[in-house]
């Protein structure tokens, strides 16, 4: 143990959006949150955002403290994040970053966790540092373990984990949502909707589930459906990334062009990128 760890994780697009039901699903896509932790001895935490000095750190600071409360002995720790992934646009920052700084903990402490106990621990630091709602262990899950994975938020549980090779289209506009924020009381009146979404990720259907979650959560959070119904019928799977703004569609690549198209006119970034199945990993 040199006192040095680093970590990357992917962020990741929604298959259900947990809010209805307690229940999600989302899977690991290829943009990266890096995360270093430093132990220092001084028995405190602190978080660096990279370009962004006045970015909220509480997130970070508590999954390192967590981490070495778990593995370690009260060490203290230094924590730096960077990350491509656009902050409270619905693609998983936080869950992104909360995994590596775990995982980075570890490493700084010698340690080579389970990794889905490393990432319950970031779900506990998210619930503590009011970033989320569910504790987003759908998110955490599908960013801590690659491919696509299902799961019961109450109980942090995972259903379902199953590898995929799918290409991916994102388009976040230049405006931000914060899960901590979204309407829960409006979320629960689709959960009808919600249930049917879960039975279809359950059997595999993830392109039908996210489909039917856009249109439901769309409905639900106050989102244009436009930006769906330009991706019909041509991908496979379109939905509102968690509670937006962000949109996330997957199929072939000719069809992730057409679409691209659309989402280019529109004020924002559009990305093209595929899954990843690898997780988080030390680095």
């Amino acid at each position: 143990m040199d006192g040095h760890g680093r970590a990357v994780a992917p962020a990741a697009g929604t298959v259900l959006n947990a809010l209805a039901t307690g229940r999600g699903a989302a899977f690991a896509i290829d943009l990266e949150t890096t995360a270093t932790v430093d132990l220092d001895g001084s028995g405190e935490y602190r978080g660096e955002v990279a370009d962004a000095p006045d970015a909220d750190t509480a997130l970070v600071e508590r999954c390192a403290e967590l981490a070495v409360v778990e593995w370690g002995d009260g060490e203290g720790a230094t924590v730096r994040t960077e990350s491509e992934v656009p902050m409270a646009a619905g693609l998983k920052s936080s869950s992104a970053a909360a995994n590596a700084t775990v995982l980075a903990t570890a490493d700084a402490l010698g340690v080579d966790p389970d990794p889905l106990s490393a990432c319950r621990i970031g779900v506990k630091a998210a619930r503590d540092a009011g970033v989320t709602v569910t504790g987003a262990f759908d998110d955490a899950s599908a960013s801590m373990l690659g491919g696509v994975t299902v799961t019961d938020n109450d109980r942090d549980e995972l259903l379902a984990h199953e590898p995929v090779d799918w290409n991916v289209l994102v388009w976040w506009p230049d405006a931000r949502s914060f899960s901590a924020d979204a309407d829960v009381e409006r979320c629960r009146r689709v959960a009808p909707l919600a249930d049917l979404v879960t039975d279809l990720a359950l059997d595999g259907r993830y392109g039908e589930a996210m489909t039917v979650n856009g249109f439901a959560f769309c409905s639900a959070l106050g989102y244009p459906t436009d930006p769906l119904l330009e991706g019909m019928p041509d991908v496979d799977g379109i939905s509102l990334s968690g509670t937006g703004p962000s949109y996330v569609a997957v199929g072939t690549t000719d069809a992730l062009e057409s679409l691209a198209e659309h989402w280019n006119d529109r004020d924002g970034t559009t990305w093209h990128t595929t899954t990843r199945t690898d997780g988080t990993r030390t680095t």
